[in-house]
């Protein structure tokens, strides 16, 4: 008898000693909550400068005014979305990777194979949210810390999942093709 072939659940394990192909799980950024202060900006200076517009005792005030509301908006909407934009977290069948920075900067990664610690922290907000800050400590690097992540407790859930069967994957190929092979 054979396992169905559906795409629901979690995939099928290897054959020993080949290598799986790694597959991303999810990528993630900080809870878009962040971005609230930004879209009030965004709205309140859209609304300031149609009102003013047009309003100004001189024409060139126009210009004047057009051009403070861009640079208002570029210093507290663009620039905060592309900060919140350019922070990722990629989850894959193998690791954990975090880029931020433009372009992908700088990068960190955690092997599920290593094996890691996870620790959740989830304030009233971040409760009310979904959300939480996921900590992930292998005992040699400093933490790689998840801030803010949506959807926290099924992210954790994931990352042990995947620590669990990397580990298994790699006790059994150690045990297969290690010392010489186990036979019966």
């Amino acid at each position: 008898m054979t396992q169905p072939s559906s795409s629901i659940g979690r995939p099928r394990m290897p054959a020993p000693g080949t290598n799986a192909p790694e597959l991303r799980i999810a990528r993630l950024h900080a809870h878009a909550r962040g971005l609230f202060w930004s879209a009030l900006v965004l709205i309140a200076v859209a609304g300031a400068t149609a009102y003013f517009y047009d309003n100004l005792p001189a024409p060139y005030e126009n210009w004047m005014l057009l051009t403070a509301a861009a640079v208002v908006v570029l210093l507290l909407v663009v620039i905060p979305f592309l900060v919140w934009l350019s922070h990722t977290w990629t989850i894959t069948t193998r690791r954990v990777i975090e880029r931020s920075g433009p372009f992908g900067s700088t990068q960190r990664e955690i092997s599920h194979v290593r094996g890691y610690a996870i620790q959740m922290r989830r304030g009233i907000f971040q409760r009310l949210w979904g959300a939480g800050t996921l900590s992930l400590s292998n005992g040699v690097e400093p933490p790689l810390r998840m801030k803010n992540i949506p959807h926290a407790v099924l992210v954790h859930e994931t990352l042990v999942d995947q620590v669990e069967v990397n580990q298994i994957l790699a006790h059994r190929d150690s045990q297969t093709f290690g010392s010489g092979s186990v036979g019966l």
